[in-house]
């Protein structure tokens, strides 16, 4: 044991040795030398090359970087006075500003930078990555050695770094999404805090240069002020975000620190924002409103006591900050003018600037998100030089690139509207151009097309595509004489606009003739390459052309291949330009196409892909098992066997709804091309073909590929651009991400079978740099990318040093200028956006043509027509000489009278459209004039409408109506006294939402007494059918049960619920009885007894009444009057006839006609308001002549009234002068007509013949009798006219009687209502108080019904706690059992009081302090009870250890259930308490409503005094009531008294009702004493009924519980019984108990192998053990013989020398023997406890380690007296011995 423990000693000593040295390591470790470096080469990423490519790892070597990510924020940062950096795509270039050279750093993570940052002393700069965990390096400059890496700031990328003022801390903040503000001791690379910026982007973080613990960040929506505060954890970066309040939540890109802890920032719409704390303090704005800068603002510096500020319009100004320190807060805005202003361009947009390292340097840096890099001179002095752009570049994406076809140029456009011409070998740019619109597609002409190689095809974001030429100027220098600028320069050939969208693809055809533009607008344009390119015509595609492919040299025919974006192909074949077009479109219809249609293939290749895999894997599977059983074939083969799993299911098949997006493709074959596709599709490449059935509607065809190439790691990230190297042997790909890949191809390899290897790098920007463009240039010595993110790369296929080699003497070359193109005038260009289009301007010169045609043939028509007219004319005139009986009238010149018909219906039809058209005009003004009218007439039935009878003078006339009076309507309110029924309804509301929430609380029974730990759910296990069956049936039948049971305590649940209580009368005998005593003491019934409010309405009602009977006899009035009309207008027609039949009648047949009645002004007043054009001219000349003067002055004086009498005695005399000149015409061309007539009749009747004179006797007997019939008919129409109005003039009469009688009760009403209004207002405080008193007792009435059930419901609970207090003590009972000898002591344990904690809720009312102080005071109690109990028992009673013998499990339980009682004891006690609380809240509201009640009896006598004192005051007014003689019967002795005063006016009607009523009582009383009778007998007999049904209800309860007795044991809760269903739980325990028995069987039948095998094992070792005691013992047998001949010699030798000696050896040898016996003996007893456990528990138990016993040493003997070969057998036996003990 000694030794034990000082090993263990040495071993811990070791232990903290080896963690003092680990700890030393790790605090040598953590302080990084200062002169320590990473290197470059295990840091940079690198190119991923697939292990079976053979490409070089130096495949591309970066050439020069033409772009520039101008959109990025903050991407300009200066190193030196000469050194910029920025980030291009997965590089950093360092820019010299001198010499435009450029040196780059690669990412290292290959994902791409976040940001960038420079040290304030510039001797490092930091470059914050993008990735999976990107890092943070800090480089030294200039030495470009990574100098420190951070680790673990963010998950996916860097958005912001920066350094404090000292450098010695760096802040970074991550983007999604963690947004990670982290801060470093870099140094060190120790992170010193970390916490989340913000939920949004976070754009920028800084510290404060005044204060060193205080940061800002801001970003998306916000801004953020944080402080390293020192809190008792440790530091703690604090943040608070910014509030904007009141203005409008802006994204925050800059803000600069002042030195007061305020910041200044900028916002989205231009003003600066002043931040003190986190509120805005003001904002800054220009005068009258203006902001400071058109578009987004950021503060960058404060200096010499200005604050410096750009903005995205290009300006940079500077601000007074004395003013805006001082700028008061009362205020929200602070008006100013900046002090220094300087404007850097007009088409700039400054997002960051950067300082010049040099002391007390104005120079400033400016990144414009244009495209440019600025040289600024902000000094702002006289001599300031003007802003300087260093570099330009484009701004935004690509949209493309191409290179030329004879030389290292390149051209570039973009939607910055510059198209750019680079020379990639001499790494310039030679040339920009700039037009109207952005560019969207760039091709370069091939030489076939323009031999020196100069021609450029640009399309442009209008439509507009532009030739432009590409020549040196400097080699016009000999013919002009002029020096001009620059080494190559772009003129334009030829404008046109073929499309009216975006042009998005441009391709020559093969041999140069043919040039086709696709566009957005879905439409293919062709050209004939000419000299001037001649349109040829169009073609219309499924969707948006994404990309144009011409068919190679290879393929037989020359057709087109169409890329659409929605992922429609079309193939045309190449339109002949000697073809002749038609002349109204360009669009070709005869040309021949094919189509393909895409359709998602990828979910079947990953469910085939699956099925492969699940294959492969049961294959492998099954192969291992054979192998296995062909080991094992001793085993028996059922037992090997094993259960199949179940197959999961396999991906279903899907098909996105929105096609996947196309984005690029190539020909393979003839009629067969490979497509790599977008979204859901992406990862693969697809090989399709035109399928056959090109007849099916493209929209309903879907074609599938028959071919695919899986793409490695392209899931998400497809191939968006191909380019084939000029060998074909090297095929270049774009990926989304930015990265390119190099697949090597064999030549000839049209299904792409060994683009299986690749060589990939990251070029451009992971997240927003997709790679659209890759190209090769003419001798495939250089690839040229250019991505999304504005960066363009050149690299080169040979290392720089071959390529400067093989390179040497060439450069590029831009073509010579054409012969004569000096004198060439410039080409006319399309600038308007909107101009036409091609097919546009020609389908407008087609209308054009068209409508010129169209008007000279309506031209040719139209004087055709007025041909006809004439003519016509001349015939009518011709036709008017003739004499009268030769005439053609009117009738017989028409042709036919269809003609004409078909005329008016058109017209008609004409007319119908023209209404429709103007039926809103119409509308409107209708609806506007009818507006003015009702605004001019107030009262618009108060004009008196007079009719006059035609004959004789009587007249009718309307009434005036009167307008309801406003007093009343306006003095007319609403009851402001609430309903008492309202009040108890929402006394009702409350107490059902109080009582909820107190059963919710008295639901003990779902509460849990002792928490239980959760149950988890085993697996379910598969029940056979029979199983399923059986507990389907048992769910059935416990459903119907249940349904049965629930229908029955429904039906139970309404019976209670109808049950009256105690004490209960029925409301309506009630409201009988109250309404009986009332018509006692006063006759008028509650209801009917009236106020001001309802006299006033029934006021208003017969005011109402007596307007609605006038307004009806105005309208029949009218009615009448309009008939007049009519009958006038019937009367003049009938006179003109008349006159004309007169005119053709001789003097002596003539009778006079009927004098016509005229409509006088007072039948028609309205027309007053009526009025024409020619009045409203004749009122604007009245009133301008009133304006200028020209008018007397008591016109001026009246003003506007004069003007309408004026205007109105003008119309008057108007009307008038038109009446007398009717009548001149009437008589006097009557007779000159006559006399006319006579004179020719004169003439004509010397001549006239015998049949004339015939046919004249029958013309006058026909005119007579029209003549009389017209005369009959007007005067039956005047009759008819005449006895209507007096028809209707005798009911106005009788109408102004009833209306005269309703004046009268108008009057009374009105005195009524005076008389109530002198007893409204104590009516009303009476009401008011009886009102309030019923509110109060509804209120008081629901409270006691809450109390009374709250009371119930706790009486329940308590109910409740003593069943489970008595359940929970018989589970003790239950738990101790029988003859338990620790029953004491557990009953003692189980009822011990103990003292437990109470947590109780602080609450502000002062009735539950009064509460908890009685609690505390029962508690104080309970805790002497717990000391009397702990005294009385005289030791105390520990329950914290359980005895010995007693079972821990029943002490356990008991303490558990001690612990159960003490809950419920507590329930209990609480509900006690609430139990007293409530019968003493019960006791008030009794009392409370006692004295309401005796209130409200008071308020109503008096308000029935009221009451009958009011209705004693109404029936003391006068009604004038008028009577006929026969209506009185107050007479004495047959005579009329004189005094009527004591005479009752009774209506006749209302007197045979009450003598009706008086026998209805009487008959209703008797019937009433009849049904009181019956009522008392059902009475009765219900009582005997209810007795005799108790007394079976006892009985039948009985019988029930002893057959419960005698069939359960005990009693049981029969619904719960029935509604008991299958468990399938229960089923499922029993299948899995059959299961586990054959698994156990099986198993226990495994283990009996086994543990015959360990018998038989054991009986060997058995054997091999008794083998080893006989060898013992007969080595003991030869040792005792040994000692025997020993000893006999050694008496000769001598007893006395050696007989202490041989003692000695004696007893250590036999102490030896007895060690090897009782060792040998501890070997069979592990062994017997080994066969004991296997045949027990089936296990394999190894035998206890015991220790190797030391070898048994020889035993000693003299030397010379045993023998040399007795020695050595003895050593042999030994060593046996020892090999039988090992």
């Amino acid at each position: 044991m000694s030794d034990e423990n000082s090993s263990l000693g040495q071993q811990t000593e070791s232990t903290e040795t080896e963690v003092m040295q680990q700890e030393a390591v790790a605090q040598l470790k953590k302080q990084l030398p200062a002169d320590m470096y990473y290197k470059c080469e295990e840091l940079h990423s690198r190119p991923s090359i697939t292990p079976e490519c053979e490409i070089p790892e130096r495949l591309l070597h970066l050439s020069h970087c033409f772009g520039y990510d101008s959109g990025r924020r903050a991407n300009l940062k200066l190193l030196d006075d000469r050194t910029l950096i920025f980030i291009a795509g997965n590089l950093l270039v360092l820019l010299d500003i001198s010499t435009k050279e450029q040196r780059y750093l690669r990412s290292c993570s290959g994902g791409g930078i976040g940001s960038i940052a420079v040290h304030p002393s510039n001797k490092y700069f930091v470059v914050a990555e993008k990735g999976n965990q990107p890092h943070v390096i800090v480089y030294e400059y200039p030495s470009l050695r990574p100098y420190r890496v951070l680790r673990g700031g963010t998950e996916q990328a860097y958005s912001f770094v920066d350094f404090n003022q000292e450098g010695s801390v760096l802040a970074s903040v991550g983007s999604a999404p963690d947004y990670m503000l982290t801060l470093w001791d870099w140094r060190q690379e120790e992170v010193m805090l970390s916490c989340k910026a913000f939920s949004r982007e976070v754009y920028r973080v800084s510290f404060s240069p005044y204060h060193p613990g205080l940061l800002t960040s801001s970003g998306s929506g916000h801004i953020k002020f944080w402080k390293m505060a020192t809190t008792f954890t440790g530091l703690k970066l604090q943040g608070v975000v910014g509030h904007f309040g009141k203005t409008v939540t802006s994204d925050i890109e800059g803000y600069v620190e002042l030195p007061d802890g305020k910041v200044v920032s900028g916002s989205d719409w231009g003003n600066l924002l002043m931040w003190d704390g986190n509120t805005i303090k003001v904002e800054i704005c220009r005068k009258e409103g203006r902001t400071c800068h058109a578009g987004t603002v950021q503060p960058f510096a404060l200096e010499d006591g200005q604050l410096m500020t750009i903005g995205s319009d290009g300006v940079v100004r500077g601000w007074d900050f004395e003013r805006i320190n001082t700028a008061e807060s009362n205020s929200s805005r602070l008006e100013m003018e900046p002090t220094n202003e300087m404007v850097v361009g007009h088409n700039v947009c400054l997002s960051s600037v950067v300082r010049c390292s040099q002391r007390n340097s104005f120079v400033w840096f400016a990144q414009d998100s244009n495209g440019a890099i600025w040289k600024l001179d902000l000094s702002f002095t006289n001599t300031t030089p003007d802003p300087e752009c260093l570099f330009s570049f484009h701004a935004g994406a690509i949209q493309g690139l191409d290179v030329s076809k004879k030389s290292h140029l390149m051209a570039t456009t973009t939607l910055d509207r510059l198209v750019k011409v680079f020379d990639f070998l001499a790494k310039r740019e030679l040339t920009t151009s700039r037009f109207n619109q952005g560019g969207t597609a760039l091709s370069w002409a091939p030489p076939l097309v323009k031999q020196s190689g100069g021609l450029l095809v640009t399309g442009f974001e209008d439509g507009v595509v532009r030739l432009l030429e590409l020549y040196n100027p400097q080699r016009l220098h000999a013919v002009t004489g002029r020096s001009p600028e620059g080494d190559a320069k772009l003129r334009l050939k030829q404008a046109f606009k073929p499309h009216n969208a975006p042009v998005t693809a441009v391709a020559y055809e093969r041999n140069g003739e043919i040039l086709a533009t696709g566009s957005a607008d879905c439409t293919v344009f062709f050209f004939s390459v000419e000299e001037k390119y001649v349109p040829i015509g169009f073609i219309s595609v499924p969707g948006p052309v994404q990309a144009l492919e011409w068919s190679p040299h290879s393929h037989n025919e020359n057709r087109l291949l169409v890329l659409c974006q929605n992922g429609h192909v079309v193939e045309v074949q190449s339109p002949d330009p000697e073809n002749q077009r038609p002349t109204q479109t360009y669009q070709l219809p005869e040309v021949s196409s094919r189509a393909f249609r895409f359709k998602s293939i990828k979910s079947r290749i990953k469910r085939d892909e699956e099925i492969t895999r699940r294959q492969t894997l049961k294959e492998g599977k099954k192969k291992q098992r054979e192998e296995q059983l062909k080991e094992a074939k001793h085993l028996d083969t059922e037992q090997e066997e094993e259960e199949e799993e179940e197959e999961e299911d396999l991906p279903p098949i899907y098909i996105p709804d929105t096609p996947s997006p196309l984005y690029c493709g190539f020909y393979s074959q003839p009629g067969q091309f490979w497509l790599s596709m977008g979204g859901f599709d992406s990862g693969f490449l697809y090989h399709c073909k035109f399928s056959e059935n090109q007849q099916e509607d493209s929209d309903q065809r879907q074609d599938e590929p028959f071919d695919y190439l899986p793409v490695l790691n392209a899931d998400d990230d497809p191939i968006c651009s191909f380019t084939f190297s000029s060998n074909r042997q090297l095929l270049l790909c774009g990926l989304q991400s930015g990265s390119i890949r190099v697949y090597p191809l064999q030549p000839g390899d049209h299904g792409l079978k060994s683009m299986q290897a690749f060589w990939a790098l990251n070029v451009h920007d992971n997240h927003y740099g997709p790679l659209r463009h890759t190209v090769c240039s003419h001798d495939d010595l250089f690839v040229l990318t250019a991505g999304d993110d504005g960066n363009i790369f050149s690299f080169s296929m040979l290392p720089p040093e071959e390529l400067q080699k093989s390179l040497q003497r060439k450069q590029a070359k831009v073509p010579s200028p054409r012969l004569g193109l000096e004198n060439e005038t410039l080409a006319l260009d399309i600038e308007d956006p909107a101009a036409y289009s091609i097919e546009t301007a020609k389908q407008k010169l087609e209308n054009d043509r068209v409508r010129r045609e169209a008007e000279l043939k309506i031209a040719e028509k139209q004087k055709g027509l007025a041909e006809l007219q004439k003519k016509f004319k001349q015939v009518l005139n011709n036709n008017q000489d003739l004499p009268e009986h030769v005439r053609l009238t009117p009738e017989e010149l028409q042709l036919d009278r269809r003609f004409y018909e078909q005329a008016e219906r058109l017209k008609a039809q004409q007319v119908m459209d023209v209404r429709k058209q103007l039926a809103w005009e119409q509308e409107r003004c209708s609806i506007a004039l009818r507006k003015l009218q009702d605004w001019f007439k107030e009262f618009p039935e108060a004009d008196m409408i007079t009719v006059v009878a035609i004959r004789t003078n009587d007249r009718i006339s309307t009434y005036r109506p009167l307008a309801l009076s406003k007093t009343l309507t306006q003095d007319r309110r609403q009851s402001s006294l609430s309903s008492p029924d309202g009040e108890k309804d929402a006394a009702l509301q409350r107490r059902k939402s109080r009582v909820e929430p107190a059963k919710d609380s008295s639901n003990i029974e779902s509460e849990e007494d002792v928490p239980r730990p959760p149950m988890t759910r085993p697996a379910r296990i598969r029940l056979g059918d029979r199983q399923e069956e059986r507990l389907r049936k048992a769910a059935e039948k416990a459903v119907q049960a249940r349904a049965k049971i629930e229908k029955k305590k429904q039906e139970w649940a309404q019976i209670y619920a109808e049950k009256p209580k105690e004490g209960y009368e029925d409301p309506q005998d009630l409201q009988a009885i109250r309404e009986a005593k009332e018509m006692r003491d006063f006759p008028g019934v509650k209801h009917q007894r009236v106020n001001t409010e309802r006299k006033r309405e029934e006021l208003i009602a017969l005011e109402e009444n007596i307007r609605e009977k006038q307004l009806e006899m105005n309208g029949r009035i009218v009615a009448l009057r309009d008939s007049k009309v009519r009958l006038v207008a019937r009367l003049r027609a009938q006179t003109q006839r008349l006159e004309k039949v007169q005119q053709r009648l001789a003097p002596h047949h003539r009778r006079p006609p009927p004098t016509l009645p005229a409509i006088l002004p007072e039948e028609t007043p309205e027309k007053k308001l009526l009025c024409g054009r020619p009045t409203l001219e004749r009122y604007r000349v009245l009133r301008e002549q009133m304006y200028k003067g020209l008018q007397p002055k008591s016109m001026e004086q009246e003003g506007a009234g004069y003007i309408l009498k004026q205007l109105e005695k003008e119309m008057e005399e108007k009307v008038e002068k038109e009446e007398e000149k009717e009548r001149e015409d009437g008589s006097p061309g009557v007779s000159a007509l006559c006399i006319t007539r006579e004179g020719t009749a004169v003439e004509e009747g010397a001549e006239a013949s015998e049949l004339e004179v015939e046919l004249q006797r029958e013309e006058e007997i026909r005119l007579l009798y029209e003549q009389n019939s017209l005369l009959e008919q007007m005067e039956s129409s005047v009759s008819q006219f005449d006895a209507e109005l007096m028809l209707l003039r005798h009911q106005k009469r009788r109408l102004d009687w009833k209306l005269k009688l309703s004046d009268l009760q108008l009057l009374t009403l009105f005195q009524e209502m005076l008389l109530l209004k002198q007893f409204e207002r104590r009516e009303d405080s009476l009401q008011e108080k009886l009102n309030g008193y019923v509110r109060e007792e509804n209120s008081i009435t629901s409270e006691l019904e809450e109390c009374n059930e709250q009371l119930e419901v706790n009486m329940r609970d308590m109910a409740k706690l003593q069943e489970r207090d008595k359940a929970l003590t018989a589970a003790f009972q239950d738990s101790l059992g029988e003859n338990n000898k620790f029953e004491e002591f557990l009953t003692k344990v189980f009822k011990k009081k103990v003292k437990r904690a109470k947590k109780k809720e602080q609450e502000g009312n002062k009735d539950q302090e009064g509460d908890s102080n009685e609690d505390s005071d029962e508690d104080d109690d309970w805790d002497d009870d717990y000391d009397s109990d702990a005294e009385e028992g005289g030791a105390p009673l520990d329950d914290s250890v359980c005895p010995t013998g007693c079972e821990q499990e029943l002490f356990e339980n008991t303490l558990k259930l001690r612990e159960r009682r003490l809950d419920l004891e507590e329930l209990l006690a609480e509900e006690k308490k609430r139990a007293e609380a409530l019968k003493r809240e019960r006791d008030t509201l009794i009392k409370k409503e006692k004295s309401v009640k005796s209130s409200r009896k008071v308020v109503e006598d008096a308000l029935e005094l009221i009451n009958g004192e009011k209705q004693q005051k109404i029936n003391e007014l006068d009604t004038v009531v008028p009577l006929r003689l026969h209506q009185i019967e107050f007479a004495s002795k047959s005579t009329l008294l004189s005094n009527l005063s004591k005479a009752l006016v009774l209506d006749e009607m209302e007197l045979s009702r009450m003598q009706e009523r008086i026998q209805q009582l009487q008959a209703e009383k008797l019937h009433q004493k009849d049904l009181d009778r019956q009522t008392r007998q059902q009475h009765t007999r219900l009582l005997h009924d209810r007795k005799d049904m108790a007394a079976k209800i006892q009985a039948l309860e009985k019988q029930c519980n002893e057959l419960m007795m005698a069939k359960f044991g005990r009693l049981v809760n029969l619904e719960a019984l029935q509604m008991l269903s299958g468990s399938r739980r229960l089923e499922e325990l029993k299948q899995e108990k059959l299961l586990k028995e054959a698994e156990y069987a099986k198993e226990i039948k495994q283990w009996d192998a086994k543990v015959e095998e360990a018998r038989q094992a054991l009986m060997e070792v058995t054997r091999c053990n008794t083998e080893h005691l006989y060898s013992v013992t007969s080595l003991l047998e030869q040792k005792k013989e040994l000692e025997l001949k020993l000893s006999s010699r050694q008496r000769k030798m001598g007893r006395q020398q050696f007989q202490d000696y041989r003692r000695r050896v004696d007893q250590e040898d036999i102490r030896r023997l007895q060690e090897l016996v009782k060792t040998q003996a501890h070997q069979a007893e592990a062994l017997k406890r080994e066969i004991s456990l296997l045949s027990s528990k089936g296990g394999h138990v190894l035998p206890p380690d015991q220790a190797r016993l030391a070898p048994l040493a020889p035993l000693p003997t003299p030397t010379g007296n045993i023998s040399t070969g007795r020695q050595t057998q003895l050593k042999e036996k030994t060593k046996h011995t020892q090999q039988i003990t090992s």
